[in-house]
């Protein structure tokens, strides 16, 4: 994959632990098991890695689009041939999962490295690319060598954005509904997102 920074490391410890939910909850004043909750929803019971060095990502065409536009790029000029990563509108048949997410992104570096990168969603709390500087970091390359290294790093980052923008204090007041507007979006009702993030609460209490 083309990139201007390093490539993504391997580090010990690379899975998340209960206790690391535990002491990174605590120390935001968040109950463990509402950090926990959204873990579960949004790794759909897989983890923040899909293969060594390659965190788990969704690429979004229609976010890539309204990157290149911010960099002054015509998304019109590369349609042709990218039909399948660059689209002005979600359109979630593009998806195709695992290792090939990997596949369309590569695709989307050879138009531009950083809009790609933005546009896409990375880690087990799959935080969009595009809001690496809410996570607390200098850059895209940055944040990305980051979600590289470790589940752990991934949590690190994404309680950074929350804090940043303050959606960390629904997740305080267990207010689902709200959280699940911010985090994921005006269609988080279609996808039974708040009920989902209440039912992995009511489980993780019954573990943490």
């Amino acid at each position: 994959m083309n990139t201007n920074t390093k490539a993504p490391v391997t580090v010990p410890g690379i899975a998340l632990t209960t206790t690391e939910i535990i002491l990174i909850a605590k120390s935001t004043n968040i109950e463990p098991a509402a950090l926990k909750a959204v873990q579960t929803v949004e790794t759909g019971g897989r983890g923040g890695f899909i293969a060594p060095q390659k965190p788990t990502i969704l690429f979004e065409g229609h976010i890539f689009w309204k990157m290149l536009m911010q960099q002054g790029i015509n998304p019109h000029t590369h349609i042709k041939g990218n039909e399948n990563i660059l689209y002005p509108k979600w359109d979630r048949t593009k998806y195709k999962g695992g290792l090939a997410e990997y596949s369309r992104l590569e695709q989307a570096c050879r138009i531009s490295v950083e809009a790609a990168y933005k546009a896409a969603s990375w880690g087990m709390f799959q935080v969009m690319g595009f809001n690496c500087f809410q996570c607390g970091v200098k850059s895209i390359y940055e944040f990305v060598r980051l979600m590289g290294e470790s589940e752990y790093r991934q949590l690190k980052l994404t309680v950074s954005y929350l804090k940043a923008t303050n959606i960390i204090g629904h997740l305080r007041r267990l207010d689902w509904k709200q959280f699940a507007r911010a985090y994921n979006g005006p269609e988080y009702a279609a996808n039974h997102y708040a009920e989902k993030l209440e039912k992995a609460y009511i489980s993780a209490k019954k573990i943490i």
